[in-house]
């Protein structure tokens, strides 16, 4: 089982509210075929209902939403040619997995000889050819997953839609089942789109990623892209963690180092072009301990005390005041290794191409 022919999709300028509430506020978006996309945003962000537009559950939103070259914005979901699946997975209990996998090809009047063929093969995908004659009751929840998966995949979408597929396993198994959903969308070169809220299940899955917060698509890039470069502190904040210090610059003359001032008057100096209120963004792992009386000269230094200190296995996280800004500062954990104490005095550094500055 295969798709040769993935198709893209084409999101233009789509808006749906809920009475008085607006979810959907003209979202523009192109997905390539055979692309694993992500939405990513908080509850209420509008990524489940962009979801189910695409689908094609609920009201029509204005705008346009396009399959390859068709336009479904008012198709009904059996029109579209898309499967879903859900976060409860919607299996049928009374059923056994391999009448589950093959209800959609039953529906479809495929013949039987082919329904069986199909299942099998669908089942196989799934590695899970040997319970086809068990219930839905008689599965751990990750093989419950997987059949809802093969349902899904035995009627040959063009595009595979994930609603936070994993929320209800432990989080070994999603680890596991993600690699899975994965390694199933590339062998069968499906466009697929997955829906979640956790930053670790979208970076370690998607070729590009959608970051939504209140109905609006705040970036559109690749994972590592996101995590580097993000375009403001919505997108620094929910992607990986970050210190962020709000402030204005003041531009110098050319070739010189810009004046950042923080709200609570803490001043660096930042090589950018920006000016006006700002953000200034790095992350904890960026952030250098330096030794007593150090400094570092491609990038800006701060002084200030540690105010708690929380190891996390691999590293040691310190919460560091700085001048009233509550900074967070990792360092890696080995055997044998000393660490700072809460109350220690500290000097910070970061260099300039670790930071990222944003309008704010």
């Amino acid at each position: 089982m295969s798709n040769n022919q993935s198709v893209g999709i084409s999101i233009k300028n789509v808006g749906l509210s809920f009475g008085e509430t607006e979810v959907l506020k003209g979202v523009n978006l192109e997905i390539a075929p055979g692309e694993f996309f992500a939405f990513l945003g908080p509850s209420g962000s509008g990524k489940s209902t962009l979801l189910r537009a695409i689908a094609g559950f609920g009201p029509a939103p204005s705008g346009e939403i396009l399959i390859g070259d068709r336009d479904v914005t008012h198709l009904q979901p059996w029109q579209r040619n898309v499967g879903m699946v859900f976060q409860n997975y919607a299996l049928w209990p009374h059923m056994t997995v391999q009448e589950n996998v093959a209800f959609g090809l039953q529906e479809r009047k495929v013949a039987k000889p082919d329904i069986v063929k199909k299942v099998r093969q669908a089942l196989e995908l799934v590695d899970l050819a040997d319970l086809s004659n068990r219930r839905p009751s008689e599965l751990s929840g990750g093989q419950q997953q997987r059949i809802a998966l093969a349902r899904t995949i035995v009627v040959e979408p063009k595009v595979l839609l994930l609603d936070e597929p994993l929320s209800n396993l432990d989080a070994n198994l999603r680890v596991q089942m993600r690699r899975d959903i994965l390694k199933l969308q590339q062998q069968l070169g499906i466009t697929t789109i997955f829906v979640t809220h956790d930053q670790e299940e979208a970076n370690t899955t998607a070729d590009r990623m959608a970051v939504l917060s209140n109905g609006v698509i705040q970036q559109v890039g690749a994972p590592m892209s996101l995590y580097d470069a993000p375009v403001n502190r919505f997108v620094a904040n929910f992607i990986g963690s970050a210190n962020i210090i709000d402030g204005s610059i003041t531009l110098n003359a050319a070739g010189k180092l810009s004046k950042f001032v923080s709200e609570q008057g803490l001043a660096l100096d930042l090589s950018t072009q920006h000016s006006g209120s700002v953000s200034l963004i790095f992350r904890p792992q960026n952030t250098l301990l330096l030794a007593d009386g150090a400094t570092i000269d491609n990038g800006f230094n701060m002084s200030g005390q540690i105010v708690f200190r929380e190891f996390l296995g691999s590293q040691i996280r310190y919460g560091i005041d700085v001048q009233g800004h509550l900074l967070s500062v990792d360092e890696i954990h080995s055997i044998g290794a000393l660490h700072r104490n809460v109350n220690d005095l500290v000097r910070l550094g970061v260099t300039h191409e670790q930071a990222v500055v944003v309008n704010s």
